[in-house]
């Protein structure tokens, strides 16, 4: 499809109100073509396939999101602090009854036929977050400063720092409020009149109305949806494409009434779903589980209509869409350089593997291209623009380099097992992180490759995002690098043998203990001869609790079971029958011990703990949601919970020194001589 098509398709879905097949949202995009395309359904198809944007809802039928939500009702459930002041956030309560594509602010409210009255509200940005975080909460701030320019200009002042205060737009509450009655734990209850315009009715329902059954009907309802969601979609693209298609799984009901609000539903009802870290992402998912790590950068930049040049690329390792090959030429231009292998070493550096057939056809797309450019290209017009375009290619370039480098040693080690060796040493998420850096640059490289230059509100925006991108990059690049010495240097020491009574005291291993649902690890080493007991004290340690109460280890066996482990046990007599991996029960958390690689160590080693990062919760919180619940009061607050969180507890501090020191007075005799 050509972008004329593209732009037809999406006013197709915003318009229809009744199921559609392909063929009818054919016949209206085709109109618009330039050109005959008889591929226009295929690729229609796959569009709606791919970039979830519309649901299936059998072998012929289409239903969009428009035709799913409109005149569909939810919950929303005001906050203490809305009450108070009289007014309603509308943040991310809409999702996923809102078009996607209009922001909070735009959205019109209407009580008793009438519109309800818009305000501003200052406030800090911390205090804000909270009512945004369902975007996901690296987005928060995204939505705040688009809220209106002075907020745009504020976060874009200092990148690294919030602004101190912050004015977002708010319904004026306060007259609907009083004749309402409305007490804390009152809903409202949400239709949506346009979900194309994002207009909504609201009516009251008092927190005693409805049977606690008819709530309960609805919860079920509700995590079977999302958990159907996750099964069939994976993690997805992006957490308002998991709320509409979780509501879409779970039926009718669960755009009715009686209903939990989002947030309530998140946050505080539900046991079977949760939000995890999806690398630097926010996702929901399997309350208790972590989603599974990738082994190669995802195509989240490439159309589903992919052209030729676009699988060429894809099959190389490069998911990018045909106007990132035409930024880099632009790019060049700027550069002042117009050598078309130096295009091609950009867009696709040594490392990659590139035929001469494949180069050849690259050559002949990008002089085609290059023509057409620089009949129109003024380095003048495209000052502004140039400098933040050649970065964000440096920086899409090096994500690239990267990625591959690590592929071709995931190949170089062979088996699957020691693939799997070698991935166990990256940081979590490595893949993942990677193919969103990437991702944002490929979508930010399209962005500056037309003629027309954004306004300098936008480039300063993007600068800001790229400054953050680069920050990520050089983190994830430096983990990166020391878990490849931390591989390598286990495997230049690597022991072959069977049980560890035939090495006592000398064959070690590093392992990775994290909280499931937190992002909280460490990583450790330790000898073989280490007993279940022992690894309890350590993980207790690393994690600051006091270890008194109920825990219990486990192996999951490959048929889905578990195999508890007796506390006297040592970790190199374990027999492993599926992953190399330990579940460790303490209380109501979680926590998944990895390990990793076995090595000899020199002439003196001592269990101790090398890295990790954030701050455990306290042992007797009711598990990881509990915990988030707090973080989000924190945040509101600007105050520590303290008798739940205790007067210790430092948020995201980590002290691997002092984590040592008292590893090292529990375990007086833990140093080995293997001479």
């Amino acid at each position: 499809m050509d972008l004329e098509q593209e732009e037809a398709l999406y006013e197709f879905l915003e318009n229809v109100t009744e199921p559609f097949t392909l063929d009818d949202i054919t016949l209206y995009v085709q109109i618009t073509g330039k050109k005959r395309n008889r591929k226009l359904a295929a690729e229609i198809g796959n569009y709606l396939e791919l970039r979830k944007i519309a649901f299936r809802q059998d072998n012929r039928h289409w239903v969009s999101r428009r035709t799913c939500f409109e005149s569909a009702v939810f919950t929303i459930t005001p906050s203490r602090l809305e009450l108070l002041n009289g007014i309603l956030i509308p943040g991310h309560r809409c999702i996923p009854f809102a078009n996607p594509l209009i922001m909070p602010h735009r959205y019109k409210f209407f009580w008793k036929g009438k519109p309800v009255p818009v305000t501003t509200t200052e406030a800090p940005p911390e205090e804000l977050y909270p009512y945004y975080c369902l975007f996901g909460e690296e987005f928060a701030p995204q939505y705040i400063a688009r809220d209106n320019p002075e907020n745009e200009e504020a976060f874009n002042a200092d990148p690294y720092e919030d602004p101190p205060e912050v004015s977002i737009h708010t319904m004026d509450m306060r007259l609907i409020y009083r004749e309402s009655a409305f007490v804390p734990g009152d809903r409202f209850v949400v239709r949506t009149l346009n979900w194309k315009e994002c207009s909504f009715e609201l009516t009251k329902a008092g927190r005693e109305k409805w049977p606690h059954a008819e709530l309960d009907k609805w919860l079920e309802v509700a995590e079977n949806g999302f958990e159907d969601s996750f099964a069939f979609l994976g993690p997805g693209a992006s957490m308002e494409e998991q709320f509409a298609f979780a509501y879409w799984y779970g039926g009718k009901r669960m755009r009715e009434i009686p209903s939990y609000s989002l947030e309530e539903f998140i946050f505080e009802k539900t046991n079977r779903v949760d939000t995890v870290p999806y690398g630097i992402e926010t996702r929901c998912w399997f309350a208790g589980k972590e989603i599974p790590d990738e082994k190669a950068l995802q195509n989240i930049s490439v159309p589903p209509d992919i052209t030729f040049i676009e699988s060429l690329l894809l099959n190389i390792g490069i998911p990018v869409s045909e106007f990132v090959i035409l930024a880099y030429i632009k790019d060049a231009f700027f550069r002042n350089d117009n050598d078309v292998e130096s295009i091609i070493n950009r867009l696709a550096p040594p490392v990659v593997n590139v035929n001469e057939a494949e180069r050849e056809l690259l050559i002949e797309f990008i002089l085609e291209n290059m023509e057409e450019f620089y009949q129109g290209y003024s380095p003048f017009i495209d000052r502004n623009t140039g400098l933040l375009r050649q970065r964000v290619a440096e920086l899409h370039t090096a994500v690239i380099e990267l990625s591959v480098k690590l592929q071709n040693e995931l190949l170089q080690n062979g088996k699957i097992e020691a693939q799997t060796e070698f991935a166990a040493w990256l940081p979590k998420h490595t893949f993942i992180v990677l193919s969103q850096i990437q991702g944002h640059a490929a979508a930010l490289l399209e962005d500056l490759a037309f003629d027309e230059s954004p306004p300098e509100s936008d480039v300063i925006a993007m600068d800001n995002s790229l400054d953050s991108m680069i920050d990520t990059y050089a983190d994830i690049k430096e983990l990166i690098r020391t878990g490849m010495e931390n591989f390598r240097r286990s495997n230049l020491t690597v022991i072959h043998g069977g049980k560890t009574s035939n090495w006592r005291g000398q064959l070690w291993r590093m392992i990775q203990i994290s909280i499931v649902s937190l992002d909280v690890w460490r990583r450790a080493i330790i000898s073989h001869e280490c007993t279940m007991e022992e690894l309890h004290q350590l993980i207790r340690i690393g994690m600051d609790w006091s270890g008194s109460l109920r825990f219990r280890f486990y192996c999951e066996t490959p048929g889905g079971g578990k195999e508890y482990l007796h506390d006297k046990i040592k970790l190199g007599d374990i027999n492993f029958r599926g992953k190399k991996e330990i579940v460790y029960e303490y209380a109501k958390w979680t926590v998944k011990v990895i390990i990793m690689s076995s090595y000899q160590p020199a002439n003196i080693e001592k269990t101790r703990f090398i890295a990790g990062d954030g701050a455990a919760p306290p042992e007797n919180l009711d598990g990881p949601r509990h915990f988030k619940r707090l973080q989000a009061v924190q945040h509101i607050s600007k105050q520590i919970p303290q008798p739940e969180f205790g007067l210790e507890f430092v948020p995201d501090v980590f002290n691997l020194e002092k984590m040592n020191h008292k590893l090292h007075e529990f375990f007086p005799g833990i140093t080995v001589d293997t001479n």
